[in-house]
């Protein structure tokens, strides 16, 4: 689910950065939209709102835009939609994940879903958002612009 607001300078989108050890330390094409896994029975815009309240702890709002799906490099595909709206960053409240760290050692530890997340300029956001992700900001660019 992807939260956007019009700013003074322009058009803003809200993206998150992965919590855990193994993305405390990468910043550009790290971030992401607020996703998920879908649970079985639910659909893809069911998914991305649960998703979106799970990882942010926000409340998205209708009317969603489809911006269609990716495939991630991981092969992971992501069906988005896009809603307007704002939020504030700093009250950000993620569920915890269940990570092996360091990898292949056997311990686990608990880190949150998202770490931190803020509104970024289209421009800022192309270079933040992963790689793949990116073609969702084209597309929400086209939607809002008819």
């Amino acid at each position: 689910m992807l939260l956007f607001r019009r700013g003074a300078g322009g058009l803003e989108v809200l993206l998150a950065h992965p919590g855990g050890p193994y993305w405390a330390s990468r910043h550009d094409a790290a971030w992401t939209i607020p996703k998920g896994g879908m649970h079985p029975g639910e659909g893809p815009l069911d998914t991305a709102i649960r998703e979106f309240r799970e990882e942010t702890g926000f409340e998205p709002a209708p009317p969603y835009l489809p911006l269609g799906h990716i495939v991630q490099r991981s092969g992971k595909i992501v069906h988005a939609f896009a809603f307007e709206g704002d939020a504030d960053p700093s009250v950000l409240k993620s569920e915890m994940t269940t990570t092996e760290w360091p990898p292949r050692s056997g311990r686990w530890i608990q880190v949150p879903e998202i770490d931190r997340a803020g509104f970024y300029a289209i421009d800022v956001a192309r270079r933040l958002i992963n790689t793949a992700q990116a073609e969702l900001l084209d597309r929400l660019i086209q939607l809002v612009r008819q």
